[in-house]
């Protein structure tokens, strides 16, 4: 069976550098904004090393575009962009088409997609490693879902908590602890 080509495009948005892989069935990969247009082409060519750089074509063109206005603070739905994940397995397929019907602003826990898909609280691990697996985070929006008691929980993206924090925030989500609201006693 051969390869099946993929091209990618690295793009500049308000919070630095992002890239998108697509092929003709839609998109295959994107990587969350990175300090640097290196660091990021590094990183999507680890996960896809035959990919070639190219000129998006008008769909990803606009799915590129939605992306900038997502990080500049517009509220944006990306649940009709053409993904292409291959090959996964059932429950990881389940899983990420309950995350992409998470609405903007809009977050769940790991263990609540678990329930969602009529499945015990054993299965929010599975959810949790397919979070970490996602190979079009925004696309399918794993930073929407936190884990137990509405904690951050992890992200593999460039920046781990704090790039998924400043992803809520931007939806308007305030994650951050709460300032105190008295300070210390002076004797």
């Amino acid at each position: 069976m051969g390869q099946t080509l993929q091209s990618y495009n690295i793009f500049e948005t308000a919070n630095g550098f992002a890239a998108i892989a697509w092929h003709s069935t839609g998109i295959t990969a994107f990587r969350l904004p990175a300090s640097s247009r290196e660091a990021t082409e590094r990183s999507l060519l680890k996960r896809l090393p035959h990919a070639v750089a190219a000129d998006p074509p008008a769909a990803v063109a606009e799915t590129i575009a939605a992306a900038r206005r997502y990080f500049a603070g517009e509220q944006t739905d990306f649940s009709d962009v053409p993904v292409d994940l291959g090959d996964q397995a059932p429950l990881f397929a389940d899983i990420y088409a309950a995350v992409r019907q998470l609405g903007w602003g809009e977050t769940t826990t790991y263990g609540g997609v678990a329930k969602q898909l009529g499945e015990g609280p054993e299965v929010a691990r599975d959810v949790g490693q397919a979070m970490a697996a996602n190979p079009v985070p925004l696309i399918i929006p794993c930073h929407r879902v936190l884990a137990a008691g509405g904690k951050v929980g992890g992200f593999s993206a460039p920046g781990g908590s704090d790039a998924k924090m400043k992803m809520l925030a931007i939806e308007g989500i305030d994650l951050s602890p709460p300032k105190a609201v008295q300070a210390g006693f002076a004797f």
